[in-house]
């Protein structure tokens, strides 16, 4: 079994650019009601089928497997919703890997930074462009947001939020 261990945050402003690494991200989401959720995700013409558990703190349950690109197009095409588009911005901030995600279409504007840890308790050095931690707030997580976003985005164009 997988366990998957991430704090996220808003980002409060641009100084985290450039980053070394960006990807094209579009996914949706063939369920997301109950305690499971299940995403199919193009990244850079990559396919994968992502399982996740219910949060238990910051950790939960996720399996990803490797499917043809062909075969996660026509997934998304299943999906209910309109698939979440983002790039996804790869950077090194003290040792850590830090991925920032910079949302297109209906959620513009809204930016979110990303950090896996190995350990609930890892201490790591906060870079001064995090923003409001968002980990426990279940609008930002992308099966959430896959179903409109409208409240964090009325939340952002009252400039509460993040900027990019």
């Amino acid at each position: 079994m997988a366990l998957e261990i991430e704090r996220k945050f808003l980002v409060a402003h641009g100084g985290w650019r450039p980053a070394m690494r960006v990807r094209h991200i579009e996914q949706g989401y063939l369920s997301t009601g109950g305690p499971v959720s299940v995403r199919i995700r193009l990244q850079d013409g990559v396919g994968t089928l992502t399982i996740k558990g219910e949060r238990d703190g910051i950790a939960r349950d996720e399996f990803e497997y490797a499917i043809p690109a062909v075969d996660a197009a026509d997934m998304l095409r299943l999906a209910a919703l309109p698939p979440i588009v983002k790039k996804r911005h790869e950077l090194l901030f003290g040792g850590k890997l830090w991925q920032i995600d910079v949302f297109e279409g209906r959620l513009a504007g809204l930016v979110i930074a990303e950090i896996e840890l190995s350990d609930e308790n890892e201490p790591f050095p906060r870079p001064d462009w995090l923003g409001r931690e968002v980990t426990h707030d279940p609008r930002y997580r992308n099966s959430a947001l896959v179903d409109g976003g409208e409240a964090i985005m009325a939340e952002l164009m009252a400039g509460q939020a993040a900027v990019a």
